[in-house]
């Protein structure tokens, strides 16, 4: 099973044909290769899988995720340690 957390692409270098996103406060490079690159733009929201952008997808969508994901570590946080 794979989870992918909704990333926000920042910038885009077509030439080498990648994109940089930032994860959750988290930035790092990722591959256009499997999406075409004129239909990513910066600003959007994407999907990631293994260092490959795989599909854009809605920001209110993403938003949500990011949300529930935040909520999710700030439970985690709040458990006490076995």
């Amino acid at each position: 099973m794979c989870l992918s957390i909704p990333s926000k692409v920042v910038k885009i270098d077509k030439q080498n044909g990648m994109a940089t996103v930032d994860t959750m406060g988290v930035k790092r490079e990722a591959s256009l290769a499997l999406v075409g690159e004129e239909d990513i733009k910066i600003g959007d929201y994407v999907l990631l899988h293994i260092g490959f952008v795989m599909n854009k997808i809605d920001e209110k969508e993403a938003l949500l995720s990011l949300e529930a994901f935040a909520k999710i570590v700030e439970l985690m946080d709040e458990e006490e340690p076995l």
